[in-house]
């Protein structure tokens, strides 16, 4: 399975002999000679290199600069060339982008493009949101959106949906191969279609990587210059990409996108649909899966609070021995997590409802920055005493961690206010946090405890979101 094939503003292309951690940002500026993508951060932040992806589920808004070629197998891409018409005509993004002055030196305005046109296929119009990961220092962000509002009643262009019909055999029915020089990868990425293939592949392979959406181990490649071989792609193990009710849970394959838990989980866990509208951008959501997040094991990753703040159980696989353990069991130390060699993350389930689960992110910037502190709180009452009570943060030590002394001052008393006091002064005893380029120590603590008090104000009725509440 080494070869990939794909659409590229709508030809077909085979690749063979390519590295399996090549970008296609990468080879769409040095291969095809498609300049239009920009490199700016090389680390998906910036949005300067966005492509659009299209498969069987839609198109997506993608970072170039963090994709590898072998994830493409079976799509059609867009780069900024293949927007515009086969005769020139401008999609109507462009138009408006023209007509509302919304490019300045231009080397965003590509990305810009690609997401707008990205978003107007979709009939998005939640402009603030989906734009938030392409970064402007020029124009700023006034007149883009206005080309963007300007743009959503025109129709999509012919052109722009032809890609939404394509199939894997007219991929494969021609086009051109291309390797660099016809040379061979020692190692071309294996790409498993089952969660079957991957546990048999991973147990004989316990040193490989796993590549899931590659959001963080893109950065192992880009800034790293790290060798991964032997790799996985997960992306084509559908069944580690489903969401099923079981018995009052929901069971959520690792494989699951955040963008597609985001969608899936607001009717039922609106707090935590909030707080992944604010993780990373459109673009990096798209691809990060909530498997790799908790995989990763970061301190400051945003699901993990949530997800044990809810009770969550993790799911693991090694070969066909199956084990479930509760997610705050899996985070041993800073970057050190309960995995057995050739053993991978399956998936987790929640409950179905927890009410009063309720989800706080502190950071510099609202969209598109890493915590400081990530506080998640569920508490039970009954008759107004604290029957339960599960207090999650992340920022404030090596790994996702529970507040247990926190917890244990609160249930078995009344949910007021001198509870909660008694109960922020035990945080202090729970952690002990760093100071770092996010926040200080002594921040993280007070901002810790602070959000226990909004928690309890949230709870009973205050607004407290930072998006409404005015002087």
């Amino acid at each position: 399975m080494s070869e990939i094939a794909f659409l590229l503003n709508g030809t077909p292309v085979h690749l063979s002999g390519v590295s399996p951690t090549r970008t296609l940002l990468d080879w769409l500026r040095e291969d095809r000679a498609l300049s239009g993508t920009k490199e700016g951060c090389n680390e998906g932040d910036c949005g300067a290199c966005t492509v659009m992806v299209t498969d069987e589920n839609g198109s997506r808004a993608l970072n170039a600069c963090i994709l590898f070629l072998p994830q493409l197998h079976g799509k059609a891409v867009r780069t900024v060339e293949g927007i515009a018409g086969p005769q020139g005509e401008l999609h109507p993004v462009q138009a408006a982008m023209i007509t509302h002055h919304g490019a300045q030196c231009g080397f965003c305005t590509p990305g810009f493009i690609v997401s707008m046109a990205t978003n107007h296929a979709n009939g998005r119009t939640d402009h603030d949101d989906t734009l938030a990961g392409n970064l402007c220092r020029c124009t700023g962000y006034a007149p883009i959106i206005r080309a963007a509002k300007a743009a959503e009643g025109a129709p999509v262009p012919d052109w722009m949906q032809t890609d939404r019909a394509f199939t894997l055999a007219q991929i494969s029915s021609g086009g051109e191969a291309a390797g660099r020089g016809g040379q061979t990868a020692p190692q071309p990425g294996f790409r498993p279609r089952s969660s079957d293939e991957l546990a048999d592949w991973y147990l004989a392979n316990p040193n490989a990587t796993l590549i899931a959406g590659a959001t963080d181990v893109g950065l192992w490649v880009t800034k790293q210059l790290r060798d991964l071989a032997p790799v996985a792609f997960l992306n084509g193990v559908t069944d580690l990409q489903q969401i099923e009710r079981q018995g009052g849970m929901f069971h959520i394959g690792a494989g699951v996108t955040i963008a597609a838990l985001r969608d899936f989980i607001a009717p039922h866990h609106p707090s935590l649909a909030e707080l992944l509208r604010r993780y990373a951008s459109e673009q990096i959501r798209n691809a990060a899966t909530i498997g790799g997040n908790i995989a990763n094991g970061s301190p400051i990753g945003d699901g993990p609070p949530a997800l044990i703040a809810l009770g969550a159980t993790l799911h693991l696989r090694r070969g066909d021995d199956m084990r479930s353990i509760p997610l705050e069991s899996f985070f041993l130390d800073y970057r050190k997590q309960d995995r057995r060699p050739g053993e991978f993350v399956a998936g987790i389930s929640i409950p179905e409802r927890a009410p009063n689960l309720r989800c706080y992110k502190i950071s510099k910037r609202f969209d598109q920055d890493i915590s400081a502190v990530c506080a998640c709180f569920n508490i039970t009452t009954e008759g107004g005493i604290v029957t339960e009570a599960r207090l999650a943060f992340g920022g404030m030590a090596g790994i996702p961690k529970r507040a247990t002394h926190a917890e244990a001052a609160l249930v078995g008393k009344p949910f007021t206010e001198t509870t909660v006091i008694a109960a922020q002064a035990a945080i202090s005893a729970d952690f002990t946090p760093l100071s770092d380029m996010r926040a200080s120590a002594a921040y993280r603590l007070t901002a810790a405890q602070n959000l226990l008090m909004r928690y309890l104000h949230d709870l009973n009725g205050t607004h407290v979101s930072v998006l409404g509440v005015t002087a």
